[in-house]
């Protein structure tokens, strides 16, 4: 199994712009399905965007606009750039390997430390 570590999370302002990066262990290409998940602090964890290996993605409908999940095959890492950031987006935030299920997304495997976002003025 290849092993994910999500990096750069941080404190940003309203309305800013992070890049978050999930570095593979192996060959993100070899993963049939990725997404990134997060949790807010009480809250259960949510997916909000997800990657196949052909180039389709989803995202959570609250993401969606703000949010743009890439993949860069030669440098085995899987991205999550969000832009217009609003203050219910702080959570951590974690890449995870997927499978589908009967339409529905599920994580597949152990999961890692993910990577804190915070977004307040």
């Amino acid at each position: 199994q290849v092993h994910l570590v999500e990096s750069g999370g941080g404190l940003v302002q309203p309305g800013g712009s992070l890049r978050l990066s999930c570095a593979a262990s192996g060959s993100i290409d070899s993963i049939t399905y990725a997404g990134w998940y997060r949790q807010a602090d009480g809250k259960q964890r949510e997916l909000v965007a997800a990657n196949t290996r052909s180039g389709i993605v989803w995202y959570a409908d609250d993401v969606r606009g703000r949010f743009t999940i890439s993949k860069d095959n030669a440098n085995n890492t899987l991205y999550l750039r969000m832009d217009s950031l609003k203050p219910d987006d702080s959570a951590g935030y974690y890449c995870h390997e997927l499978r589908r299920v009967n339409g529905d997304w599920h994580p597949l495997g152990s999961w890692g430390q993910g990577t804190r976002v915070a977004v307040s003025s």
